[in-house]
This record gives C-alpha cells, sequence and structure tokens, in this order.
C-alpha cells in the first residue's frame, strides 16, 4: 500500500505527485493528474488511495470524490491536463503524456510544486527556468499516496470522457473498454471503421483504417447521431 513517506522526506516543501491514464488505448486523449497533499492525508482518505489499477471502477469513484472534498477543504491541490489525439499523433505517445504532465503540473492551484514525484521511469521535461525539481518513482502509485491520488483522479476523468465518446459513437463500446485494445474494440474497429477519435499511427487503427473505402470511414455527423 502507498504511504506519504517519499513526501515527508523532502521537507517542508510542496510535493506534487504525478500519474498518467491512457497511453495503452487506441483512441481517446491520454490525461495525467497532479496532487499536492497540505500535510499527511487523514486515515481515512488515505485508506481509499492505491495504485488506480488495483480498484475497482466503485472504489476509484469513492476516492475521487474524497479527493475533490478534500480540495474543496484546502487539504490538497488537484491538477489536470490531457493531450488530444491530434497531439499525441504528432508529438508521439511518450512526448504527448509528458505534455499532459506539465500541465497537469502548471495548473495547480498553487502553481508549480517544489518537487514533483513522477510514476514511471521518465521524467517530463517542463519549461526552461521552472524551479521545480522532478523525481521518478517507478512503480510510484503503489508506493506514494500523492502519485496513487494523481492516478485516480487520471483515470477516473478519462473514464468519464471516453463515457461521453460512447454515446457519440454507439457501437465501440468506449464506455466498456476506455479505448483499450479489447478483443470487442478491435472487432468494432474492423466492422466500423476508425473514429476521429482514434489515434493514428496505432497500428489497429491504421489496420482498420486502411482495410475500408473512404466512403466508409465513420464520420461524426449531427445526421449519424440522429439514428440513435
Amino acid at each position: 500500500m502507498p504511504d506519504f513517506s517519499l513526501e515527508a522526506a523532502a521537507g517542508a516543501v510542496r510535493v506534487a505527485g504525478v500519474d498518467e491514464a491512457g497511453r495503452g488505448p487506441l483512441a481517446g486523449p491520454v490525461l495525467a493528474a497532479a496532487v499536492v497533499f497540505a500535510r499527511r492525508p487523514p486515515r481515512g482518505l488515505a485508506a481509499l488511495l492505491d495504485d488506480s489499477k488495483r480498484l475497482s471502477a466503485a472504489a476509484r469513484e469513492a476516492a475521487f470524490a474524497a479527493l475533490r472534498e478534500a480540495a474543496a477543504a484546502g487539504r490538497a491541490e488537484i491538477g489536470i491536463g490531457a493531450a488530444s489525439v491530434a497531439e499525441i499523433a504528432r508529438l508521439n505517445i511518450l512526448r504527448a503524456t509528458h505534455l499532459a504532465m506539465a500541465r497537469a503540473l502548471a495548473r495547480l492551484p498553487g502553481g508549480l510544486p517544489d518537487l514533483a514525484l513522477v510514476d514511471g521511469d521518465r521524467p517530463p521535461p517542463l519549461p526552461a527556468g521552472a524551479r521545480c525539481a522532478v523525481r521518478c518513482v517507478v512503480g510510484g502509485d503503489a508506493r506514494s499516496l500523492s502519485i496513487a491520488a494523481a492516478s485516480i483522479v487520471a483515470k477516473v476523468l478519462r473514464d468519464h470522457a471516453m463515457r461521453r465518446l460512447d454515446a457519440r459513437w454507439p457501437g465501440y463500446g468506449f464506455a466498456r473498454h476506455a479505448g483499450y485494445p479489447t478483443p470487442a474494440h478491435l472487432a468494432a474497429l474492423a466492422r466500423l471503421g476508425p473514429t476521429p477519435h482514434h489515434r493514428p499511427g496505432f497500428a489497429p487503427v491504421d489496420q482498420a483504417r486502411l482495410a475500408l473505402d473512404p466512403p466508409h470511414a465513420a464520420v461524426d455527423t449531427a445526421e449519424s447521431r440522429k439514428r440513435f
């Protein structure tokens, strides 16, 4: 279970945990979150926090609600950043993920922290002159409460975004798989073709696009949505 030891070891400075959701999917944005706790989280809140992948959807939603309450009470800060499908195609998924992380840090209500604990082994580049040290923590969402909190925020908000896409693009199952390459998603891609929210450069998406004639590719129009 994650704890607050990495944050406490940094001393009396603002420490943010940073994590992302959505590097692996074939569709949708990549989203990152940064979370700063003003002090060690109370036991009740800490008990809700873990690597988002270990939690059920209901547990993630409960933790997310508790984190929002903590932010409203001034006990935590939350920053959100995203990189779009177009940015993923232009930059590649790693650089787009780092862009989303930098945006999340920049959008913390208190500004850039003194230290960012980033899940993974590659630090996101920050703007020149940014006074924010970055430390990579492999498996950080299972070690640091701040990173675990960020992983939950990023995952929950991205899942919400994919549910909204599911309403616009029925038939792909975005609400169920969040854009990940499940068998059901791959079958829908082969049957319906890519949407504008699928990521160019990802092999299954490119293969599905090549397999279909252009007139049959999915188009998001008001007329097409009237049928549903």
